[in-house]
């Protein structure tokens, strides 16, 4: 598009300049031939006052002579011979024109013009007091003719050629303003096709394409709420499901020995693992980038508070200690609310899945400035391998344990530039912490360091 906007652009300049300069320069070229000879026509007039007072040639020569063009013997005064008297022509100055010519003009006495060698000859008729007709010549070279003509024709050339090239570097700049929209909206819906979802188009150029990118955003913000949709389902359906599914394998647990309690148990933990399939394929099908914004995080207590009153009326039931702190006052964190619910529901149902009934927990929030720590704590027989849970959890292996759960936790946390970290609790057991961060990549490179020295201060 922009090279065709600059070759239309080069041949309409180039028809307007050929138009216009063409005709104008032949006008130039007449305005000089009438300059010439109009010059030549008040030499000619000049003699004509001496003329018709004499004909003596001494008093004519000094009269010529007085003329720029006689001066320069560019002027001759053709005198014909006395009728009757049986005298000569008298000739002054150097005669360039042709005999023929001038019986011509003698003829029709009117002023001609005619081609001579060098140039032209102006043959100006003027009346004697005897009533016979003299003629003066002015001759007028051929560059006097075409004087400034080349000039003329070649400041016309640098006009039409800067039209030219001003034509073309304005079509070039009106086809970058339309081609780059279009380019940055091409390269937006190529990166959308990849899974990035943050592409956007900024809404220039002209209307036409700002209405495009306009289009585009609305679409793309359309597919992130979609997909934004699917992984709140996602994050529903995990602890919807799960949540239920912990309930009943205590309760299967509970049963006792036998062949139907062995049957329930296992019914049980394969409805679990694949639920856990389900929920996994689910989350691993999320798109690479997430739209965030003011608007996209929840409230840390609130949450908390609320699943906190889901949790302890089985705890209740199974005889144990919760204690909640920090969630007094809101807590604001860049994370969606289903995704920390769903991060919640999978440590507190390890808890309750991999700790005797009886055994204390609680859940801390801490404030800081640049990020808000998420404890789970319990008085379990605690984790032999943090490490290998964490890897676990980051690879999705399954050694009598799915690993999905620190796999949700992890998830979270990475998102905010956060990790994940499992220690002993002051409980005496397991302690996760969720390290969130606030502040983007500052606040995940300072996780680290940070976490590391509190988990030391908590093992001694």
């Amino acid at each position: 598009m922009r090279w065709a906007l600059v070759k239309v652009s080069l041949a309409v300049t180039v028809m307007v300049v050929v138009a216009f300069a063409v005709p104008l320069g032949l006008v130039i070229k007449e305005m000089a031939r009438d300059r010439a000879f109009s010059n030549a026509e008040r030499q000619a007039a000049a003699i004509g006052p001496s003329l018709s007072i004499t004909t003596d040639r001494a008093q004519l020569d000094r009269a010529v002579a007085s003329t720029q063009a006689g001066a320069a013997g560019r002027m001759a005064v053709h005198i014909p011979a006395a009728e009757g008297d049986g005298g000569r022509a008298l000739e002054i100055g150097t005669g360039r024109a042709a005999a023929k010519d001038l019986e011509t003009v003698r003829a029709t006495p009117r002023a001609s013009i005619t081609d001579v060698e060098g140039g032209s000859a102006l043959l100006q008729p003027i009346a004697l007091s005897s009533g016979q007709i003299a003629i003066v010549e002015v001759f007028v070279p051929e560059g006097e003719v075409s004087n400034g003509v080349a000039t003329a024709w070649l400041v016309l050339s640098g006009v039409g050629a800067a039209l030219i090239v001003g034509s073309v570097a304005v079509a070039d700049r009106l086809g970058v303003r339309m081609v780059r929209p279009a380019q940055r909206l091409a390269r937006a819906a190529h990166d959308l096709g990849e899974g990035k979802l943050g592409a956007r188009v900024p809404e220039e150029g002209p209307p036409e394409l700002r209405s495009a990118a306009v289009a585009f955003n609305s679409m793309a913000d359309q597919v992130v709420q979609l997909l934004a949709n699917e992984r709140e389902l996602a994050a529903d359906l995990s602890h919807r499901l799960r949540t239920p599914l912990t309930v009943l394998r205590l309760n299967a647990a509970s049963l006792g020995e036998g062949p139907a309690a062995d049957q329930t148990r296992a019914a049980v933990e394969q409805l679990e693992r694949e639920v856990d399939t389900i929920i996994r394929t689910a989350r691993e099908a999320k798109p690479q980038t997430q739209a965030t914004g003011p608007g996209a995080g929840c409230d840390a207590s609130e949450v908390v508070r609320e699943r906190m009153d889901f949790w302890s009326a089985l705890a209740e039931d199974e005889g144990r200690k919760v204690r909640v702190a920090g969630i007094d006052r809101p807590v604001r964190i860049p994370v969606a609310r289903p995704e920390l619910v769903a991060a919640l529901d999978a440590l507190l149902g390890n808890v309750f899945r991999h700790t005797p009934e009886g055994t204390a927990f609680s859940v801390d929030v801490h404030n800081g400035d640049d990020a808000v720590i998420v404890l789970v704590s319990d008085a379990g027989p605690g984790i032999a391998d943090p490490a290998a849970a964490l890897a676990r959890g980051n690879s999705g292996a399954r050694d009598g344990s799915t690993g999905l759960g620190l796999d949700i936790v992890r998830r979270v946390a990475e998102s905010t530039g956060g990790d994940v970290r499992i220690g002993h609790s002051v409980l005496g057991g397991t302690e996760v912490r969720i390290w969130i961060g606030l502040d983007g990549r500052r606040a995940g490179a300072g996780a680290g360091r940070r976490g590391h020295r509190v988990g030391r201060r908590k093992r001694s």
